[in-house]
């Protein structure tokens, strides 16, 4: 489209709404949530280590009216040490989790940091790219001493914990500074009356009942007496997945997949069209939008 400032002419204005790039003038301010799909665990031929919680943004912005805003949301990395997908509202990025490391596999950069384990024990770096508040924090390291050294846990909200010579690093706990928002969108995780997402993974161990527990917000734990495989992150939160005592074939957990909220006050009007099947809430002077698959809004 040309580039016009000043006074449109008639014929400009008319050849712009027959482009479709004249949408309404008027702006509503809203808030975002935008979690992205976590990383997933890390296996070897002794233990894996945790994944990194897909990024987590809470955005303010003013969207544009008349416009279709596209919406996709980010898968959980499935796998060995496989990074997590991103979450996108529009311009907003959300970026995936990093995949765990896993004996002489490197932890991978990502929203928030996959954990580090055995020959290859720095975790990963979190807020990659970086966002400003940060989108989340770095993976645990992992040990490569004791008998066969321990993962360390995913970051997530907050960065994953270290691994030690027995008991493998906790995933990071996951934010929630917007609680109430969550809550209100029946989103996240529950813990004692607070909301949380974004969780890390935790890092596992080998032959040890002592894998590291999940961060708070859908983190998955690592192996323990019951299993020798990690737990998934849980679906719709961006939790990283835990890592598996994989000795004796236990597998890592898949990332959990991402989420994208979008409010507004309920003074202003109902979206004129969706896609994506959002789930559609208005309680507490807000309309909620909450994708759990890809789509798009027009409001």
């Amino acid at each position: 489209m040309p580039s016009y400032s000043g006074v449109w002419s008639l014929s400009q204005q008319l050849q712009a709404q027959g482009q479709g790039n004249w949408p309404d003038a008027r702006a509503i301010p809203a808030e975002l949530i935008i979690v992205a799909g976590g990383g997933s665990g890390g296996t070897s031929s002794f233990h894996g280590a945790g994944g990194g919680a897909g990024g987590y943004r809470y955005i303010s912005a003013n969207l544009s009216t008349g416009l279709a805003l596209t919406v996709t949301v980010g898968a959980g990395g499935s796998g060995n040490s496989i990074s997590g997908n991103n979450s996108v509202f529009s311009s907003y990025t959300a970026a995936g989790g990093g995949g765990a490391g896993a004996y002489i596999v490197v932890a991978k950069d990502g929203g928030s940091g996959g954990g580090g384990a055995r020959s290859a024990t720095t975790g990963g770096a979190g807020n990659t790219p970086s966002t400003t508040p940060a989108q989340g924090y770095n993976g645990g390291n992992g040990t490569d001493s004791g008998s066969y050294g321990t993962g360390g846990g995913g970051g997530g909200g907050g960065a994953g914990a270290s691994g030690t010579t027995s008991v493998g690093g906790a995933g990071g706990v996951g934010a929630s500074a917007q609680s109430a928002f969550l809550a209100a969108a029946s989103a996240g995780v529950d813990v004692g009356g607070t909301r949380y997402i974004a969780g890390g993974g935790g890092g596992g161990t080998y032959a040890s009942t002592t894998g590291g527990a999940g961060g708070s917000g859908g983190g998955g734990k690592a192996n323990d007496g019951s299993s020798t495989s990690g737990t998934n992150g849980t679906a719709n939160t961006g939790g990283g997945g835990g890592g598996p005592e994989s000795h004796t074939g236990g597998s890592p957990g898949n990332g959990g997949s991402g989420i994208v909220i979008l409010r507004y006050a309920d003074t202003y009007a109902a979206a004129t069209s969706t896609t994506g099947s959002p789930t559609i809430t208005t309680t507490g002077g807000y309309r909620y939008y909450k994708w759990t698959g890809s789509g798009s809004i027009t409001i």
